[in-house]
């Protein structure tokens, strides 16, 4: 089954935090019953800010996305693995694209008051694309050839799953610097995506 979308996601945490059966509209939630508010309070963001919800929910679940991405360019870059030369360039373009854009969002959710850090869980029932923590354990085993058409295949539905909520962002976020971003991850994993496809067999 498809997972959710990062605004599915949101909403649906909110309906079970809330008891209630009313709908939730993604500008006007109150980030602070996901521990991801204005403030200790839960107050809702200011329409003033130059940020609102959507960005605040987009930074916080790209972060450990992104993280994951960057842990499997890791296990690539590993001599041990023996992944292909198109592997391990593609690993190294990831990784190089990724690091600064997580440091990126952490900075901005500073700025916002928000907190950067969604804790250990397993995020793979919550952002598209996501490998769970058996997957991952599974894909360090691999080797070679074994190995580069696992990575491939992982990482395209990695990609696909940012480009989700990175188009919900665009759909619905405020902030020009949270909004180029998005952008940019549409348009540099799309392009990663079609340089996979061949590699994922």
């Amino acid at each position: 089954m498809k997972k959710l979308t990062l605004t599915t996601v949101a909403l649906a945490v909110v309906a079970l935090l809330l008891g209630a059966c009313g709908s939730h509209d993604m500008g006007s939630m109150d980030m602070g019953l996901m521990g991801m508010g204005s403030s200790n309070t839960g107050d809702s963001i200011p329409e003033s800010s130059d940020f609102n919800d959507a960005d605040v929910m987009f930074a916080q679940m790209m972060i450990p996305h992104h993280e994951q991405a960057i842990e499997m360019s890791d296990i690539a870059l590993d001599p041990n693995t023996g992944a292909s030369a198109a592997i391990i360039a593609l690993a190294t373009q990831i990784k190089g694209a990724q690091d600064p854009e997580i440091s990126q969002m952490k900075n901005l959710l500073t700025t916002w008051g928000m907190p950067t850090d969604m804790g250990s869980m397993d995020h793979s029932s919550m952002m598209d694309g996501m490998l769970s923590l058996e997957e991952m354990a599974t894909l360090g085993q691999l080797k070679g050839a074994e190995f580069d058409k696992a990575w491939a295949k992982g990482m395209i539905a990695h990609h696909e799953g940012a480009i989700a909520m990175a188009n919900d962002v665009l759909a619905n976020g405020k902030n020009s610097e949270i909004l180029a971003l998005a952008n940019a991850v549409v348009s540099g994993q799309s392009t990663e995506i079609e340089t996979l496809k061949p590699l994922a067999g």
